[in-house]
């Protein structure tokens, strides 16, 4: 069994959509970032830079933190959505997720989403950056289905929860196309809409 420890946030999605897309059994512990319990040191023990999601496969005995290097154990472990044959690209698109897209949306919803009025310079500078990634992103998708192909993988899975934070970032996802098909698309899959309820409170997708 796996157990996830985690907070209700896009990365922390990231996971419970995976474990739900590849059908595994696993147990959500919730660690709450708002009390600073990621702070605790039975959890840095987990989780050098006190970040969540960390998972445990109680099967194997082994942890792992930080939730581009959990996909791609899941994908491994499962044999699913990690094909051998288009690694070279799934690893493009998911380290660019975890490197640039996450990153950078993060910034945004701190500067525009919570913190609104303290720097017109942090706002102004994570609005257009994420505005660049929404086109990019929409780029890429008007002539490949997924992020790294034909194929459903780990690198949408991990794109797709930032993505879902659309109405935060006051973009106007439906002003692209062909991201906001691929969005449409997941949106769709059953798994994911198990997956997005992290912590099972009937939260629902958002609309494009």
């Amino acid at each position: 069994m796996i157990e996830l420890l985690t907070a209700n946030t896009p990365n922390g999605k990231k996971i419970s959509i995976m474990l739900e897309e590849i059908n595994f059994k696993y147990k959500v512990t919730k660690i709450n970032i708002d009390k600073d319990e990621q702070f605790k040191p039975e959890f840095v023990n987990l989780s050098p830079f006190s970040k969540i999601p960390v998972i445990i496969d109680h099967d194997d005995n082994q942890s792992l933190f930080e939730s581009g290097a959990i996909l791609i154990y899941l994908g491994e472990k499962s044999g699913m959505f990690y094909d051998k044959n288009e690694r070279i690209v799934i690893n493009q698109w998911l380290m660019g997720q975890m490197g640039y897209i996450g990153p950078m949306l993060g910034q945004h919803h701190q500067f525009h989403h919570y913190n609104p009025g303290k720097s017109e310079f942090g706002e102004n500078r994570y609005f257009k950056i994420s505005e660049r990634i929404y086109k990019e992103l929409d780029r890429r998708l008007a002539s490949s289905k997924f992020l790294a192909g034909k194929n459903y993988t780990i690198a949408d899975i991990a794109t797709f929860p930032w993505i879902a934070r659309h109405e935060w970032h006051d973009i106007g996802l439906k002003k692209f196309i062909n991201l906001s098909r691929w969005y449409k698309e997941i949106s769709k899959r059953e798994a994911v809409i198990r997956g997005y309820d992290l912590l099972k409170r009937g939260e629902k997708i958002p609309e494009v």
